[in-house]
């Protein structure tokens, strides 16, 4: 790919950038090393190798949901000593 002063202006044009002339300069040479860079990748031959959507096993990491005892109403309030009204935890209002 040609890399010129043209199509840095077209690319900072398309990504609403404002460069000066000393700026273009730098980004010519800095974007031809970046598709170098890419171009050797490009050579690879991968033929053979098998498609990878995930590069890293996904593994559950949560606990397995186990069915226990719970607590009773009453043990459940027993720290609530001013919040509660009726056998509920009482909270603020909600408009």
């Amino acid at each position: 790919m040609k890399v010129d002063k043209e199509l840095i202006l077209h690319v900072a044009e398309v990504a609403r950038l404002k460069l000066t002339e000393t700026e273009v300069k730098k980004f010519v040479s800095e974007f031809k090393e970046i598709l170098d860079a890419f171009s050797i990748l490009d050579e690879i031959n991968v033929e053979k190798t098998k498609m990878s959507i995930q590069p890293v096993d996904v593994k559950n990491v949560l606990r397995e949901d186990k069915a226990e005892e719970c607590f009773s109403q009453e043990k459940a309030l027993a720290q609530a000593k001013t919040h509660k009204k009726d056998g509920y935890f009482k909270g603020p209002k909600a408009v």
